[in-house]
């Protein structure tokens, strides 16, 4: 079991919340205020879990620029009340910033029963393996 500090703890919540907000927003068809409560939340919370430090210097490389910039981009859009385009934008920016973790992510899934097998139909196992969890094939 992960051992966390009171901080960390204080972090994983919001950042749940935060994550919880963004869903429900989404649903409620892009609720500018949920979505920006959620986006306050999460980043809250994400700075919590690591640190002020390491979290600047994980926006602030210089190989994550381009993904830090249409994040945070997305960010200040959604603030000025385009929620949809926001959205867009900053999903673009999570991508380009976690995208060296989403094959690890889509290979963990992929081990998951219900999600695995949703994970290696046809369609979404094509739009799996280009985000690089491809990993799971194997030549028997």
């Amino acid at each position: 079991m992960l051992d966390l500090s009171e901080f960390q703890k204080i972090g994983l919540g919001l950042a749940m919340f935060g994550l919880s907000f963004i869903v429900i927003g989404v649903m409620l068809f892009f609720d500018r205020g949920l979505l920006a409560i959620g986006n306050i939340l999460f980043l809250t919370g994400l700075t919590f879990i690591i640190g002020l430090q390491r979290t600047f210097f994980f926006f602030f490389q210089r190989h994550k620029w381009k993904g830090s910039t249409a994040f945070f981009a997305g960010l200040m859009i959604v603030f000025l009340g385009y929620p949809f385009v926001g959205m867009v934008v900053e999903f673009y920016g999570f991508i380009l910033l976690f995208r060296g973790f989403l094959p690890v992510a889509v290979s963990f899934l992929r081990r998951i029963p219900v999600i695995g097998t949703i994970l290696n139909l046809p369609v979404i196992s094509k739009i799996a393996d280009a985000l690089g969890g491809d990993s799971h094939r194997s030549i028997v």
